[in-house]
């Protein structure tokens, strides 16, 4: 079976190496440019599982799959590429500020331990011994999470590559893709080729994960998907000395704010939430430096030392945010029986990534193996 799928960010990176996982599939990645750039080349791979307010759910379950799978697939990935893959186990400390209901977190860390994860309420008193570096002046306790995470998604990315190349998937970068102009689709149309500049390709299964390209790829196919972009900008510093103590190193975050420890005193700081109007359909937002310059003050405000920081590199991206529906979107494209979308993840698309590429395998293996599906299932 001929599987082909368009993009090659994190999560097209991750459907290819869980489908490359099946032997009977013939896989190729077509990408644009080269791999990681865009969405994920932009991110900062928190990983908020636990920690995330959702009591439970489809979301959550989705969440905590990815921390899962991914403790799993780092070590994998390592031994197969011999490619190191930044990998924070410390946890997140997600900092409660004056104004938050802190109720509502006591009882989510409740839900937590009766799902067998924990949440630990930490007070003034604990956050002042084991993260000095803090200016707690707003801060009235903090939620601290042992078992999320943070990955660094371009080089968990670039292994996911070379593991589904050492199974047998291929790659095509720099390599746009068309398609035979179809009429409107009826309810079972089949995609059965598309063309590059050198090119045609035969196909049983196509999976649109390009981010925010998929708009225009589902335009293409007269079933056009509004997946709008919503600019993040964010920094890397460096300080002459580490911030805080050795063994407590945790992604820091509170008030929508970041703080990602690297190693060797350097740090991403991130990201901003910035909508554009109307024109933003045609993904024309642009970087505020005010915005940029208020976030580096926020952090300064909680984190004094990083006044003295050298900003070593500043980049904006474009997160794709379906709109007037939730993310991320992972179903078959209206109208036709052999197109799978797997594209607008927003904000967390490192995180469910692993999710994503799951269910993406379910419904083609169930097309592999139709014997399988129970009574009802499509």
């Amino acid at each position: 079976m001929k599987v082909v799928i368009i993009g090659c960010g994190i999560v097209g990176a991750a459907i290819a190496y869980e489908l490359s996982q099946i032997p009977l599939l013939e896989i190729r990645v077509f990408d644009r440019q080269a791999p990681a750039q865009a969405s994920t080349g932009a991110a900062l791979g928190v990983l908020m599982a636990a920690i995330s307010q959702k009591p439970k759910g489809s979301n959550f379950q989705r969440r905590l799959l990815g921390v899962e799978t991914y403790d799993q697939w780092i070590p994998q990935l390592e031994a197969m590429t011999n490619r190191k893959i930044p990998y924070n186990r410390q946890g997140i400390l997600r900092l409660c500020f004056a104004g938050e209901d802190l109720e509502r977190w006591r009882s989510l860390a409740e839900i937590r331990r009766s799902q067998g994860l924990q949440l630990e309420i930490c007070d003034r008193a604990y956050l002042a011994a084991n993260y000095p570096h803090l200016n707690l002046e707003q801060v009235m306790s903090a939620v601290y999470s042992p078992g999320d995470r943070q990955v660094n998604p371009t080089d968990l990315t670039l292994a996911l590559v070379a593991a589904a190349e050492q199974n047998r998937v291929t790659f095509h970068f720099n390599t746009l893709v068309e398609f035979e102009s179809p009429v409107i689709p009826a309810n079972s149309e089949k995609l059965s080729r598309l063309h590059t500049a050198t090119d045609s390709i035969d196909l049983d299964w196509l999976i649109v994960a390009a981010g925010l390209g998929s708009a225009g790829l589902t335009a293409s196919l007269q079933q056009p998907v509004d997946i709008r972009p919503v600019l993040g900008q964010a920094l890397q510093v460096a300080l002459e000395h580490p911030l805080g103590l050795p063994d407590r190193q945790p992604v820091i975050t509170g008030n929508d704010l970041n703080l990602v420890p690297l190693g060797n005193g350097e740090y991403w700081i991130g990201a901003t939430v910035e909508f554009g109007g109307v024109e933003t359909q045609h993904f024309t937002v642009q970087p505020n430096a005010d915005r940029l310059e208020a976030m580096m003050n926020q952090a300064i405000a909680l984190v004094p030392a990083l006044k003295n920081a050298q900003i070593i590199q500043q980049w904006s991206g474009l997160r794709p945010r379906p709109e007037g529906r939730s993310a991320p979107i992972v179903e078959l494209l209206t109208g036709y029986s052999n197109v799978i979308l797997a594209s607008g993840h927003y904000r967390n698309g490192v995180l469910l990534a692993p999710a994503t590429a799951k269910q993406v395998r379910e419904i083609i293996q169930h097309d592999l193996h139709p014997q399988e599906r129970q009574p009802g299932q499509t």
